[in-house]
């Protein structure tokens, strides 16, 4: 077990309505919940702030806001304009898993190194 919990952002109808609505292309397909929920980024966070997540989200919303943004989009100009604490709490549910488990044992690396 690691000393970490996981945050999980599950989309919700107003990111769907978004990603449509912004898609630059021509054939504006639109995407399912299930689609769009399929395969979702974990977020590690402290052990003691998976015990408030919460207050972890209200402190930390707006990179998470932008992380999710990015992964659609990456041109800013096509992100909502709003993006307070209640838009991301109506586009967004939280799931926070308190027990982390890792199964491989070895080493955990950062790509970004």
């Amino acid at each position: 077990m690691v000393n970490r919990g996981a945050v999980i952002l599950k989309y919700k109808e107003p990111v769907l309505k978004w990603v449509t609505e912004a898609d630059p292309s021509e054939h504006k397909a639109e995407i399912t919940a299930e689609e769009a929920n399929q395969e979702r980024t974990v977020y590690l966070i402290s052990d003691e702030d998976a015990e408030n997540v919460d207050g972890w989200i209200r402190e930390n919303y707006e990179t998470l806001f932008e992380a999710e943004l990015e992964g659609w989009y990456t041109d800013e100009t096509l992100w909502p304009s709003k993006r307070d604490y209640k838009v991301f709490r109506e586009w967004f549910d939280v799931e926070c898993h308190s027990v982390v488990l890792d199964t491989v044992g070895g080493d955990i690396s950062d790509d970004e190194i």
